[in-house]
């Protein structure tokens, strides 16, 4: 079977800088519902395309292809006060962008007692490559297109 839409596409993959220095690696393969329905990145999707079981791609990509430039409108410090207990570095806070959308935020360093927080993913503004392998292809099932996610091993669990 070929990937198009609304399949399910099961895939090792490796991010690593452009020198090659590896950043992060599947230790499962992890699964995602293919045909624009933002569970992967476009350009991945567009490698994707009609290939079957057994492809391997490498891509490079730029920060905007990858997750965006850096936004440091997104890099805020706020009083520890505000804060549950139990805040640390390299947890999760949802707060709200400027403009009053929902944002998650990222605890970047906690000094006395202010909190450093950062909206951007980590990996905004970096060049990365994408080294992807795919290992199963599949039809999804309509509650998966329903959902736009994968369920079960590999995917979203309810």
């Amino acid at each position: 079977m070929n990937i198009t839409k609304d399949t399910v596409v099961t895939l090792t993959y490796k991010v690593a800088e452009r020198d090659g220095r590896l950043i992060e690696q599947t230790k499962e393969p992890m699964a995602y519902l293919h045909g624009g329905y933002d569970n992967t990145l476009p350009k991945i999707e567009e490698a994707l395309e009609g290939q079957a079981v057994g492809y391997a791609v490498t891509l490079d990509l730029d920060p905007e292809d990858a997750f965006g430039e850096r936004d440091e409108s997104l890099v805020r410090t706020i009083p520890k006060s505000e804060f549950p207990p139990g805040v640390k570095v390299g947890g999760q806070l949802e707060g709200r962008n400027d403009d009053g959308s929902p944002r998650v935020f990222n605890v970047v360093k906690i000094k006395g007692p202010v909190v450093h927080l950062d909206g951007n993913h980590p990996l905004a503004g970096r060049a990365l490559k994408f080294s992807i392998k795919v290992t199963g292809v599949r039809a999804a099932l309509p509650e998966e297109i329903e959902h736009r996610h994968v369920h079960g091993a590999h995917g979203h669990h309810h």
